[in-house]
């Protein structure tokens, strides 16, 4: 029997919220494990954590982080970098004294961490470049999928296909309210997301519960094996890029708060640094033992 150190993270946690959960298990010492032992794992996890992160050493970078959730290997997943690299330096005294942080992810290449536990209580990490897709999809069919009338899809701002980590599709709602009584069919949902090669759906509102957020956002991700995700790196990363396009944001320092209704919201920071979008947000360790195999 294999034996490997294990942590269950919450990431974008803000005052009593949730956060994201998500698994990180480290392989150090030359330990692998296979996709399919990978895969198995983030099995096991579904519905109790968002995504499984397994990290190792890298020669190119001293870090890799590759992704799985219960469906298959993602090619990015924003909570869990957060979860793991915040759990990670927070807990090393070496760590805790570099501002900069190289890493290796399996699908996106290398990325910076960014250390900002001692003045924000966070860590950043710079979002993946990103691809503006051309959107063939109808208001008709993207109001079907959510189960809503397209009147409450706002016209003011387009609907955009951008991936940053993940390819998400973006639409406008038109108020708050209507923003968090969404509940669409997680089947017919995951349907559209795979007959349109699309990873992940973000809907947001400009209107927000608290007015030191620059907007409100959910995320739903049925790809991945579970309706809604709470708190969104990738997904927050393309609505950075498409506020940008939008004048919505000109690049300061802002937060976005994330989440349907009853619930604590999360929060996801969003800021500039060399011309790049990066991300944001803190963690809490909940969990820390060994995972057996």
């Amino acid at each position: 029997m294999r034996e490997y150190n294990y942590k269950k993270i919450d990431a974008f946690i803000s005052g009593k919220s949730l956060g994201n959960p998500a698994a990180c298990i480290y392989l150090e010492n030359s330990k692998t494990l296979s996709h399919d032992e990978m895969l198995t794992i983030a099995k096991q996890h579904k519905g109790f954590v968002s995504e499984v992160v397994y990290c190792s050493n890298s020669q190119q970078s001293g870090l890799n982080l590759i992704y799985y959730s219960s469906e298959c290997e993602v090619d990015f997943c924003g909570h869990g970098t957060i979860a793991c690299m915040y759990s990670l330096i927070k807990s090393s005294s070496t760590l805790l004294e570099k501002s900069e942080i190289i890493i290796n992810t399996n699908k996106k290449g290398t990325l910076t961490v960014y250390n900002k536990i001692p003045e924000q209580d966070a860590v950043f990490i710079t979002a993946p470049e990103p691809t503006f897709f051309e959107l063939k999809i109808s208001i008709e069919e993207i109001a079907d999928s959510l189960e809503v009338d397209t009147d409450k899809i706002l016209s003011r701002y387009p609907i955009d296909l951008i991936n940053a980590g993940l390819t998400t599709l973006i639409i406008p709602i038109v108020d708050l309210s209507c923003l968090i009584n969404v509940l669409p069919n997680e089947q017919n949902l995951k349907k559209f997301c795979f007959d349109n090669e699309i990873d992940i759906i973000l809907i947001f509102s400009t209107e927000v519960n608290d007015n030191k957020n620059i907007a409100h956002t959910r995320v739903f991700a049925p790809k991945f094996g579970y309706l809604e995700d709470p708190a969104t790196g990738s997904g927050n990363s393309a609505f950075g890029y498409y506020m940008l396009k939008n004048s919505i944001w000109k690049g300061e320092d802002v937060s976005i708060e994330q989440g349907g209704s009853d619930i604590e919201y999360n929060i996801v920071k969003l800021a500039i640094q060399n011309h790049k979008i990066i991300f944001g947000g803190a963690g809490t360790d909940r969990i820390i033992g060994k995972y057996y195999l």
